[in-house]
């Protein structure tokens, strides 16, 4: 699903010019740390806890990631695993606006209604999700795009956590160094504890019995991206409607507009005439229509979703 670029010697001199003041500093245990002090606070979080702990998750089990800014940011989340596999979490095309995050206040990803998870899976080992705010949108193009349209979350361009680092140390290097912040949250992708299975006398072999075969070699398992992304489908019917609570009326339209994408549809059209957005999809000889309404002055919507 992505392409990784070989290490850019040029990053390198770039770090090593940087602006007025103190360059970005690349660490181990935090990826990239602001060298000046700022008024600007970011803290990550996992569902079970933060910092040195590393709460433990295991393949299957699902994760949920928190944030909060003491000002007004913009926050990008980044988890890098064990074999150096990087992921962008946030910002994704399933919400409107979503690294966009209020002071004092706690942004959790996936929300409850997001119609995606995020699914832990092997390797095993340690991971790191660095939280970047910024007072200022970032352009992460030499990091991470998105391929085609069908794309909910950007790929990334870089691979292991020096890579990143050294390619976010370009990226925030021109901004003015107390209008961003780092900061990190750990978590372990561990195998389950083994149960024991009750004792059981084995019956007796018939005296025909023949040799046991030698099996088939064991084969080692297919790992995968530590934080795999696990959406949540349409129903498949002709005509389908709900309504809906949403944040707002863009946002509950790009919520299903992502599911429909998810399903291989691109979106060929969209309109919005005032409180109503109704967009047209296509995938082969398939049409979808999406529209959503707001109904009143409360944060209720409705969703139509037409197949045809």
């Amino acid at each position: 699903m992505r392409s990784f670029l070989p290490v850019v010697t040029p990053l390198l001199g770039a770090l090593a010019l940087g602006s007025a003041g103190a360059a970005p500093v690349l660490s181990a245990q935090s990826i990239i740390v602001n060298p000046v002090q700022t008024n600007l606070a970011v803290r990550v979080w996992t569902d079970r806890g933060s910092g040195t702990q590393a709460p433990a998750y295991h393949p299957g089990e699902r994760i949920r990631l928190s944030v909060s800014v003491n000002r007004d940011a913009y926050v990008y989340l980044f988890n890098v695993d064990p074999q150096g596999q990087v992921d962008l979490v946030l910002p994704n095309r399933f919400q409107s606006g979503a690294n966009f995050v209020k002071a004092n206040t706690t942004r959790t990803f996936p929300a409850a209604g997001d119609p995606f998870t995020f699914d832990i899976a092997a390797p095993y080992g340690l991971n790191k999700v660095l939280a970047l705010a910024s007072l200022t949108p970032l352009n992460l193009e030499q990091i991470a795009t998105f391929k085609s349209q069908q794309a909910s979350f950007a790929t990334v361009n870089v691979q292991g956590q020096q890579q990143l680092a050294q390619a976010l140390s370009i990226v925030v290097t021109p901004l003015p160094q107390e209008s961003w912040v780092s900061a990190t949250a750990f978590y372990t992708v561990a195998p389950r504890p083994a149960q024991a299975a009750p004792l059981q006398t084995p019956p007796p072999a018939p005296v025909t019995a023949t040799p046991p075969s030698r099996g088939t070699p064991i084969q080692p398992p297919q790992t995968a991206q530590a934080l795999s992304i696990t959406v949540q489908p349409l129903a498949d019917v002709r005509d389908w409607k709900a309504t809906v609570q949403g944040r707002s009326l863009q946002a509950v339209y790009d919520e299903y507009a992502a599911r429909l994408r998810a399903e291989g549809f691109t979106q060929v059209s969209s309109r919005q005439t005032g409180n109503h957005v109704r967009g047209e999809f296509r995938k082969g000889s398939a049409r979808v229509t999406l529209e959503v309404k707001q109904k009143g002055k409360k944060a209720d919507y409705e969703v139509k979703v037409e197949r045809r």
